[in-house]
C-alpha cells in the first residue's frame, strides 16, 4: 500500500525546477541597485526584520520598506520579461 502513496519528497523534476528558479531569482537580484539589492538580501533573503535591516543599514524603517517596494517593482519586471521571453535590461528601475 505504501508504494501507492506519493512521496513526501520533490521529485528530481521539481528539484531542477526549484534550482532554476532560485538561480533565476539570484540573478535578477545582482541586477538591483545596491541599497536595493542589500534591503532585499537582509529582508527577504537573510530573515531580518524591517527594524533589524533598518539598524543593520543604518537607516529609518520606512526607508528600508520604500527600498523592498522598488526592490520587488524591479524584480517582478525583470521576472516578467524573462517569462515573456525578452531580454532583460540590467539598468532601468
Amino acid at each position: 500500500m505504501s508504494d501507492q502513496l506519493p512521496a513526501n519528497e520533490p521529485s528530481p523534476e521539481d528539484e531542477s525546477r526549484n534550482f532554476e528558479l532560485h538561480r533565476s531569482l539570484l540573478r535578477f537580484v545582482a541586477q538591483l541597485s545596491p541599497p536595493l539589492r542589500k534591503a532585499f538580501q537582509l529582508r527577504e533573503l537573510d530573515g531580518l526584520s524591517t527594524s533589524e535591516a533598518a539598524h543593520v543599514l543604518g537607516i529609518a524603517d520606512g526607508t528600508v520598506k520604500a527600498q523592498l517596494a522598488r526592490a520587488r517593482a524591479k524584480l517582478r519586471r525583470l521576472m516578467k520579461r524573462a517569462l515573456d521571453g525578452k531580454p532583460s535590461l540590467g539598468s532601468s528601475n
